[in-house]
């Protein structure tokens, strides 16, 4: 367990590093940081956060930098999150406000976050899979043909063309579509089929094979397994911390290429918890001196995908979080609105 003032120094290491990209010596943690005690017991103290494996020095006669372990506890042992001041709140509302459909949502969120950390940016789209019905509405095209437009949660919309039997008429349809949102309205993917299995029995004969082939139809579109999309923005980011990749960003590059590595770093969504990863914590090579900052987002207080940073371990972590915790809830009251 690292004693209280040993904290604090190694706290004044890691802001001193992530703000002048200098390993950083007993000297100028004198000169820049309040923290009450000798030089002397300050290189006491470094040299036991050094042993500890909390720092290290990365050459001779150098000053220490924080490692993937010493970042670890700093973020553990944060008190806060920076919080970002009014007008840049009132900045990012401004900005999601303006998107017209959930792709502009997502590409604006990408954009924001990518200027606000100065990192690599990564947005979820949500998933069908986690989503509850807003609403079916049901258009008649023609005679004997129907669109079918399925809204979420989340603002996803989803349509399907519905060749009929028969002529279909505009009481029959309306009285259709007010049924099916009548006990589908707010419920999730999951709990629609058996809401609707005896629907079609409510309706006259003639009218039921219009009804099940309706139905057939709404539960395929609920039933697809649509492959989880990501967008990423900002990668030219990385382009400003060359010095903060041992040997190469290559890595980082190629796995930022693939999708899967993207969704696996996000998580799970449905987490709603702040995530951090640090260095070696991630699971994939190319990422082990990458850390990824993310968090859940969506209507009603539920995660329905997550958004997130990449960017190097030598990074201003309480901006970072505060940045992605503040872009996730806007995102979340704009999916609730739309």
């Amino acid at each position: 367990m690292v004693e209280d003032r040993k904290l604090e120094v190694l706290r004044a290491i890691v802001q001193d590093y992530v703000g002048t990209q200098e390993p950083v010596g007993s000297k100028a943690l004198v000169e820049r940081h309040n923290l009450g005690v000798s030089p002397a017991t300050i290189r006491n103290d470094m040299a036991a956060l050094e042993e500890e494996g909390y720092i290290h020095q990365p050459h001779t006669s150098a000053g220490r930098v924080p490692t993937d372990k010493g970042y670890r506890l700093f973020v553990d042992r944060l008190a806060s999150v920076k919080p970002l001041s009014q007008p840049e709140r009132r900045a990012i509302s401004n900005f999601l406000e303006g998107a017209v459909d959930l792709d502009d949502v997502v590409a604006r969120t990408v954009r924001l976050l990518a200027q606000l950390t100065r990192q690599v940016a990564i947005v979820q789209y949500p998933s069908l899979t986690r989503s509850t019905v807003r609403h079916i509405e049901l258009l008649g095209l023609a005679p004997s043909r129907i669109m079918l437009v399925l809204i979420t949660d989340t603002g996803r919309v989803e349509q399907r063309n519905i060749e009929t039997p028969g002529d279909v008429g505009e009481t029959f349809l309306a009285d259709l579509r007010a049924r099916i949102n009548s006990v589908t309205s707010g419920r999730r993917f999951t709990d629609v089929p058996e809401l609707l299995d005896g629907l079609p029995e409510s309706f006259a004969v003639d009218e039921q094979p219009v009804v099940r082939q309706v139905i057939a139809t709404l539960l395929e579109t609920l039933a697809e397994q649509t492959e989880e999309r990501i967008m990423l923005g900002g990668t030219a980011n990385l382009t400003r911390f060359g010095h903060d990749f041992p040997m190469t960003i290559r890595p980082v590059l190629e796995a930022l290429e693939e999708q899967v590595v993207l969704l696996r770093l996000l998580g799970e969504a449905g987490e709603s918890a702040m995530m951090v990863r640090i260095g070696h914590e991630n699971d994939h090579e190319g990422l082990s001196s990458a850390s990824v900052v993310s968090v859940g987002y969506g209507s009603g207080g539920e995660a329905v995908a997550k958004l997130g940073v990449v960017g190097p371990t030598r990074m201003d972590y309480p901006g970072t979080m505060g940045a992605v915790r503040a872009v996730a809830r806007y995102v979340g009251q704009i999916l609730a609105e739309s």
